[in-house]
C-alpha cells in the first residue's frame, strides 16, 4: 500500500479459526484537511501536503456471517418466488379450466349445430327426393338436376345454343285409336312411351315433351357434350329396334303392329324456360325445330332420316343407305335429308335390313285415292289399281297415268279399296306414303302406315297366299279368299 497508495487492498485471513475477509484502502490527504493536520496538537508533523497517506481505513468481516446472511436472503427470495410461482400456477390453471370449459361449450355447440345441419341435409335429401320423383315424372333427370343445382334456372328467358333434336312419331296411330276405347288407347301410349323414355334416358337424350304418341327429345340442353349429334343417332336405331319389345306386347293384346318414324336435326335453338311466372316450361323455339319435324314428316315407318347437319356433327360413324332432295315448306331452297341403317365405332348399334319384295297380283285391285296435306285431304280423288304387293307396301298404276300424274314423292295418301273380287265391298280409309316412282311402268311404290283391321287381314291373306304359290291360279285363290275365285 505504500508503494501503490491509490490502490486498494483485500486478502483471506483465518482470524480465531473462522475464514476471514480483511480489506483495506488508503487514506489520502485532500485540500481541505492539510491546514486543520498541520495545526492540529496532535498530529505527528507539521507538513502535510496534498496527496500524502494519512492512514489506512481498514475492514475485517468473517465470511461465515457472510454466507449465512445471502443464505437467509436467497431463503426469502425463494419463498417470495415460490409464492409468486403458486400464484401463477393457480391463476394458470384457473385460465386452463376456463379455456377448458369454453371448449367443452363450444364442442357442445358444433356438435349440436352438426346435427341441426345433418338433419337439414336429411330434410334437403327428402325434399330434393320428393322433387326428383315428383317433377321426374313431367321432366327429364337433366332438366330437375339442372334446377336442383342452379335454382336461378327457374327464370323465365333462353339462350341460343346448338343442339341436336329429334322427333319421333307413331304411324297411323291416330287412326287406330279412333277404333279403340279410350282406356285402351292409354295403355298402348304407356306401353310405348315407357320403352322409349328408357332408351332415351340411357343415350342421355332430354325428352322435352310428349305430344300423344310423338316425342321431342333434346341432345345438348339443358348439358351439352361432344358426342350430341352422334348420341342421337345411336339413340333412335335403339328406339326402331325397342319397338319389337313394343310389338311383341300388342300381338299379345291381340292389336296391330305399331310402326315409327324418326327425324333429326341439328341447328341453332333459344332454349331455356318458356311461358309465365305461374306455369313454366322448359323447351326450345327456332325455325331447326320445325324444320325436325318437315323431317320427320318424311319418314315411313321404321325410318330414320337426319338432316345434312346432322351428318356432318355427327361424324364417319354414321352408315347410310340412301338420301335424297326435299323442299320442305317454309324453307326456301332444297336440303338433302338421309335414310341411317346404323352407327359403328362405341355405340356399334344397327338396324335389321330387311329387303321387300314385291309380288305380282294375279287380279289388280282397284283403289281410290287422294293426296294429304297435313291433316287435310285433297279435293281431287284419282283411281287406279294396286299391281304389286309387298308385306308392307304395294305399287299403285294410277289409270290413263303418266309421268306427270304420279304422285310426288314422300307424299301422304289416302286409300279405299274398291269393291272388287278380294274386296266384297268398298272399305274403310287407309293411310299410305308414296316411297318411289316406277316411271318405265307409270306407277309408284307406296308403303302402308295405317291399315283398319278387315283390310290388313285380306292384304295379309292375299301377300302370304301370292309369295308362297309364286303367281297362283284360281285354286290358290280360292284357299286364301274362299268363295272369291
Amino acid at each position: 500500500m505504500r508503494r501503490n497508495p491509490r490502490r486498494s487492498f483485500s486478502r483471506m485471513e483465518t482470524h480465531d479459526g473462522r475464514t476471514a475477509m480483511r480489506y483495506g484502502e488508503a487514506s489520502i490527504m485532500k485540500q481541505t484537511c492539510v491546514a486543520c493536520h498541520n495545526t492540529h496538537p496532535n498530529s505527528p508533523k507539521t507538513d502535510w501536503t496534498v496527496g500524502d497517506v494519512a492512514g489506512v481505513w481498514e475492514i475485517t468481516q468473517p465470511l461465515d456471517s457472510l454466507v449465512n446472511r445471502i443464505n437467509r436472503d436467497l431463503r426469502g427470495m425463494f419463498f417470495v418466488l415460490g409464492g409468486m410461482s403458486l400464484l401463477g400456477v393457480s391463476g394458470l390453471s384457473l385460465v386452463i379450466g376456463k379455456l377448458r370449459q369454453t371448449a367443452r361449450e363450444l364442442e357442445g355447440k358444433v356438435e349440436e349445430r352438426t346435427a341441426d345441419l345433418a338433419h337439414m341435409n336429411v330434410d334437403l335429401e327428402k325434399r330434393n327426393q320428393l322433387i326428383r320423383q315428383v317433377f321426374g315424372r313431367y321432366l327429364s333427370d337433366g332438366i330437375v338436376a339442372n334446377l336442383l343445382e342452379h335454382p336461378e334456372g327457374l327464370k323465365l328467358g333462353g339462350e341460343r345454343r346448338k343442339i341436336t333434336i329429334l322427333t319421333s312419331d307413331l304411324r297411323g296411330f291416330t287412326t287406330l285409336s279412333e277404333r279403340l276405347p279410350p282406356e285402351e288407347v292409354i295403355d298402348i301410349l304407356n306401353l310405348y312411351l315407357e320403352r322409349m323414355a328408357d332408351v332415351i334416358d340411357q343415350y342421355q337424350g332430354t325428352i322435352d315433351e310428349f305430344m300423344g304418341d310423338g316425342i321431342l327429345v333434346l341432345f345438348g340442353a339443358p348439358t351439352p357434350r361432344m358426342d350430341d349429334a352422334l348420341r342421337a343417332i345411336a339413340c333412335a336405331c335403339a328406339m326402331q329396334l325397342a319397338m319389337g319389345a313394343v310389338n311383341e306386347k300388342m300381338q299379345q293384346m291381340s292389336l296391330p303392329l305399331l310402326e315409327m318414324g324418326i327425324g333429326i336435326n341439328t341447328g341453332e335453338v333459344v332454349v331455356g324456360n318458356i311461358g309465365s311466372e305461374k306455369r313454366t316450361k322448359y323447351g326450345v323455339v327456332g325455325n331447326q325445330v320445325n324444320l325436325t319435324y318437315r323431317i320427320e314428316s318424311y319418314t315411313q315407318g321404321g325410318q330414320i332420316l337426319i338432316s345434312e347437319e346432322t351428318l356432318r356433327a355427327a361424324g364417319a360413324n354414321v352408315k347410310i343407305t340412301g338420301k335424297r332432295q326435299v323442299k320442305p315448306k317454309g324453307i326456301k331452297e332444297p336440303i338433302t335429308i338421309y335414310e341411317v341403317y346404323g352407327v359403328s365405332g362405341f355405340y356399334n348399334i344397327y338396324l335389321p335390313k330387311e329387303a321387300e319384295e314385291f309380288f305380282p297380283i294375279p287380279n289388280p285391285i282397284p283403289v281410290q285415292y287422294a293426296y294429304l296435306d297435313g291433316k287435310h285431304i285433297g279435293d281431287m280423288q284419282f283411281t287406279g289399281a294396286l299391281v304389286k304387293l309387298s308385306a308392307r307396301g304395294a305399287e299403285i298404276r294410277p289409270d290413263g297415268s303418266t309421268d306427270t300424274s304420279l304422285p310426288p314423292e314422300l307424299t301422304n295418301l289416302k286409300l279405299n279399296f274398291v269393291a272388287s273380287r278380294q274386296f266384297i265391298e268398298a272399305s274403310e280409309d287407309s293411310y299410305a306414303k308414296v316411297t318411289k316412282h316406277q316411271n318405265d311402268q307409270g306407277s309408284f311404290y307406296i308403303h302402308f302406315t295405317s291399315l283398319p283391321p278387315t283390310v290388313q287381314i285380306q292384304l295379309s291373306r292375299l301377300y302370304k297366299s301370292i309369295a308362297y304359290y309364286g303367281n297362283p291360279d284360281a285354286s290358290a285363290i280360292e284357299q286364301a279368299f274362299p268363295g272369291e275365285a
